[in-house]
């Protein structure tokens, strides 16, 4: 093999072994933010999320109410975050039940 094959040979091969490395990591990745708890956990933001624009449409909420409301559940999805960044991208299922807690406590505050 002359100079230039093999150098487009190891080329290719550089190539081929970072696309693998990618799509594994890619596939970790979305199995990762997919996990169950988290899911859980996450789910329970969104739909508390919804709650809440709903009560300020039916003036049950002000939009000052709704904005602490928004805060906390923003502190929350942080703290989901840092947690499952501190565990390989997944929440134990006591960290869930500490975030489940916390979304409880804004929840009974929805629609007072």
């Amino acid at each position: 093999m002359n100079k230039i094959a093999k150098g487009l040979l190891g080329g290719m091969c550089a190539v081929m072994v970072l696309a693998a490395t990618a799509g594994s990591a890619m596939a970790e990745t979305t199995w990762q933010k997919n996990h169950p708890r988290r899911t859980q956990v996450n789910h329970r933001l969104a739909n508390q999320n919804q709650r809440i624009k709903q009560d300020v449409q039916n003036g049950t909420l002000t939009k000052g109410q709704a904005a602490a409301l928004h805060k906390d559940d923003r502190q929350v999805r942080q703290e989901e975050r840092d947690m499952a960044s501190q565990n390989g991208s997944h929440i134990t299922k006591q960290e869930q039940a500490t975030l489940n807690q916390q979304e409880n406590a804004v929840s009974r505050q929805i629609g007072k």
